[in-house]
């Protein structure tokens, strides 16, 4: 037997792992230890969309559309620690991907215009404020939990990875005089309202970063001795502190740091748990096998390059926020200022708005404890609260919460959500404004405003209408899940409201106002950001009501004049004046780059006409993700992976159409075959045995069905979907 020597085996792991030549980098160009790791591009959402035939309308020159807005650092599955390059302060996540400098590499992230914490940036001898270096892209690379760069005026090769609570930084100076770490601890995305720095023993810092009321903790090690901490207007925002390190190594620096919402003696603690002795190598290694094992859930066969490379890259994408706020001890502060420890982890807020509507589905189904988790931390804030919260508009956790529970996922106090979503449906002064109104008429009344513009701030009415009863419906079900049978009647009842804003003299979703009449004058094209519709225009919102479908088709007047509004819906070009900073990606009135009418494509099926639905589904496949001259772009914000999750789902063949209900409509999927094994180890294949791309017949295990939905049943059990083209 061949014994080998322990560290040179490690070592030339090291090298493998960190050798420049790996095949397998191609898409992202970072590291990538396996198959699907190795798939992602991490930077795809992080360039403008500079196409104005895409984006609808010709932008002002100060104007950066929202496309995209993601960071391309490292982070493992819903992480505490978003480690990222920041090009730009106050820029969604951060980073824009024709930037030039790099300003620092931040801790947190999401994509929304906040966060950023924690910023550091490795000094060379001789650098002076304000700092910041040069980079090109062609020396930057990116993977699952890896992010690396050459910061040329500072001739500092940067390498980060990450585990859920800790960073770790490696600088390679050129010059190993008088280096020094930036502690930018005066600025981040939001306001810095305090910050404080201290060292703690030879080769450590700790401190904190307020931002309003969020304090983050962090407690950093260094791989050298510390010379000397020199702070700049400590406590300020623009302050900052400078980490001297002592002459006498010729070592990579190495800054191991963990963050912490409670307290330093809580980061010191997630620090030695999550990192400890490990080396950089060691952490990535770990990280990118934390994303295999996730990526590769779902296995994909016969697509192209380019498609495998989106797809993967947009799984990735959908598994980043919510984000973990508990420490390894599991104490958090939760929503009242108090230090808490439950038998849970602690996680963020969803995007309720943006993702209720595909990305919380998704991670139900991959990952079933983090959703549980999430839950809880909502009836926890909802407890502080009185209501469950919501994210920007409607009471979009009845949703998520009863379509979980109707999945089976039910670890977690289901009787105190249930009550708190009962005080979001019926109580005033809560999560539904205009909620008595509602109760009181079917639809929240919109305010009579002469000569509104699109910045206009009014009710919302027609929005909340249509998103209140759909909510309405999510938590009927739970309702009858839970024998409340009075609920539940008039949840059905109320679930059917959208009727009481649909115009048919127009036959659109229009605002009503209080006596009933309708909002005039009316024009169905022009977008609003909150006056009758909330980032949108009659066109966006007139064909939601996935509830109920067939009643929307009986609205217009039956199948025949539904199918004709849709088609004019995809064809009637934007009006180019009509320029609002969030609302691109269009395919004739249809918005790909915003959220409100992602469920429209598919309403073709309620006419019995797939075929004109998957048209729409593959041209926004194929032309609303990956595009522009680097093919990084978006057509929108991906708004915390609800874009990406769209992309997952529509790559696949299987939609959530009405999140809350546990089942699928069933599209082509773009590859030959799927392969999709749940967290219990039950394995769910799609197949499109003859590769085209119009839906004929629709096998379940073998057997044809005569419905377009697949029950979650399939996901529980496992089982085959045959999609049958023509």
């Amino acid at each position: 037997m061949i014994k080998f020597n322990k560290n040179l085996v490690l070592a030339a792991l090291s090298m493998s792992i960190f050798g420049f030549n790996m095949a397998a980098q191609k898409s992202g160009g970072g590291l990538a230890k396996g198959k699907y790791t190795a798939l992602v591009n991490p930077f795809i959402g992080t360039a403008p969309l500079l196409d104005t035939k895409i984006i609808g309308y010709t932008p002002p020159s100060d104007m950066r559309v929202w496309a995209g807005l993601v960071f391309p650092g490292s982070s493992v599955p819903n992480a505490m620690v978003q480690l990222s390059p920041m090009t730009k302060y106050r820029s969604g996540a951060g980073y824009e991907y024709e930037d030039t400098e790099i300003l620092g590499f931040t801790h947190t992230n999401k994509g929304h215009w906040n966060l950023c914490h924690i910023p550091l940036l490795p000094v060379p001898d001789g650098a002076v404020f304000p700092y910041k270096s040069s980079f090109s892209h062609d020396q930057e690379k990116a993977s699952p939990a890896y992010y690396e760069v050459y910061l040329k005026d500072y001739n500092v090769q940067v390498k980060l990875t990450s585990t859920l609570r800790c960073g770790v930084h490696e600088y390679t100076f050129k010059n190993n005089k008088a280096r020094k770490v930036l502690f930018d601890l005066g600025r981040a995305n939001n306001h810095v309202d305090d910050w404080q720095i201290k060292q703690e023993g030879t080769n450590a810092v700790s401190g904190f970063q307020r931002t309003g009321g969020e304090k983050i903790y962090f407690y950093a090690a260094l791989s050298s001795p510390i010379d000397k901490l020199d702070i700049k207007d400590s406590a300020k925002s623009g302050g900052y502190a400078l980490v001297n390190i002592k002459d006498g190594d010729i070592k990579p620096v190495t800054v191991k740091i963990a963050l912490s919402f409670v307290s330093v003696e809580n980061a010191k603690e997630n620090l030695k748990a999550e990192v400890g002795d490990k080396n950089l190598a060691k952490v990535f290694e770990e990280g990118s096998l934390k994303w295999e094992n996730l990526l590769s859930k779902i296995q994909v066969k016969g697509g192209n390059e380019q498609q495998n490379v989106m797809f993967y890259s947009m799984l990735y994408r959908s598994f980043l926020w919510p984000a973990l706020r508990s420490d390894v001890n599991k104490q958090f502060v939760d929503e009242a200022g108090k230090i808490r420890k439950e038998n849970y982890h602690y996680y963020t807020l969803p995007s309720l708005w943006d993702d209720y509507r595909n990305k919380l589905v998704l991670l139900s189904i991959v990952s079933p404890d983090v959703t549980s988790d999430v839950i809880s931390s909502i009836i926890n804030e909802g407890e502080i609260k009185g209501f469950i919260p919501t994210f920007f508009h409607g009471d979009h956790a009845a949703s998520f919460i009863a379509g979980s529970y109707m999945r089976g996922i039910r670890n977690y106090d289901v009787k105190k959500a249930y009550q708190l979503l009962l005080n979001n449906a019926y109580k005033e002064g809560g999560t539904r404004p205009h909620i008595a109104e509602y109760i009181a008429k079917g639809y929240v009344p919109e305010q009579d405003i002469k000569n509104p513009v699109i910045e206009t701030k009014a009710n919302a009415g027609v929005t909340k209408t249509l998103e209140y009863a759909y909510d309405d419906h999510a938590l009927s079900l739970l309702a009858k899940e839970l024998n409340d049978t009075e609920h539940y009647n008039d949840l059905v009842k109320r679930s059917k409201n959208y009727a009481n804003v649909f115009d048919k003299s127009t036959t659109f979703m229009r605002g009503k106002l209080a006596d009933g009449s309708w909002v005039t004058p009316f024009n169905p094209e022009f977008p609003y950001y909150e006056y009758m519709y909330r980032e949108a225009n009659a066109w966006q919102v007139s064909f939601f009501a996935p509830q109920d479908m067939p009643g929307l088709v009986q609205l217009y007047g039956g199948a025949k004049p539904f199918e004709a509004k849709l088609d004019e819906f995809f064809t009637k070009p934007w009006n180019p004046n009509y320029i609002a900073w969030n609302i691109s990606g269009f395919i004739g009135q249809y918005c790909h780059g915003n959220q409100p009418d992602h469920e429209a494509p598919f309403s073709y099926y309620f006419v019995n006409k797939p075929e004109k639905s998957q048209k729409r589904i593959d041209e926004i496949l194929d032309t609303m993700y990956g595009i522009g001259p680097e093919k990084l772009a978006m057509s929108g914000m991906d708004d915390a992976g609800e874009m990406s999750s769209w992309y997952v789902f529509g790559a696949l063949g299987l939609y959530p159409l009405s999140p809350a209900d546990p089942e699928y409509i069933v599209t082509v999927p773009i590859f030959k075959e799927v392969s999709w094994t749940t967290s219990a180890g039950k394995k769910v294949t799609i197949k499109n045995p003859n590769g085209k791309r119009n839906l004929e017949t629709i096998k379940v295990n073998g057997s044809k069905t005569d419905s377009y939905f697949i029950s979650h049943d399939l996901f529980k059990n496992g089982g085959e979907i045959q999609v049958i083209t023509k």
